[in-house]
């Protein structure tokens, strides 16, 4: 949920342009003169439904977010492809983050050294 302060701002200069899978808002600043004669891009921002989190944008709206494409996001560009997987949000931080073997959240204990390697020692 996006503080007042973003509300308020949004609510002033924003004009809404589209809404992705997980219910974040996409915003244009609303055209004025003078940032047209100005030849400043278009202001974008997204208003995230949730917990503000970056990973849960998109890549075409991403893209879009960051200029790297003119237009919205189509339907196509939505599409997820085969070989996507479905977002998972940040767990750093949490119990849920990844924690390798030796970890000293995880035990702190290593495997020992199968022979495999050899240590780099200086002529």
């Amino acid at each position: 949920m996006a503080d007042i302060g973003t509300r308020f701002f949004t609510w002033l200069n924003g004009e809404k342009v589209g809404e992705d899978q997980f219910g974040n808002l996409y915003y244009v600043a609303k055209k004025r003169a003078s940032d047209k004669a100005a030849g400043q891009r278009e202001k974008r921002w997204v208003v995230y439904k949730g917990e503000p989190e970056a990973s849960k944008v998109p890549p075409a709206w991403h893209a879009w977010l960051h200029h790297t494409i003119k237009d919205l996001p189509g339907e196509a560009d939505l599409r997820a492809q085969p070989w996507q997987k479905e977002h998972q949000p940040n767990l750093t931080g949490t119990e849920l983050a990844y924690r390798p073997p030796g970890h000293v959240l995880k035990g702190g204990k290593r495997d020992r050294a199968t022979g495999d390697y050899q240590a780099w020692r200086p002529e």
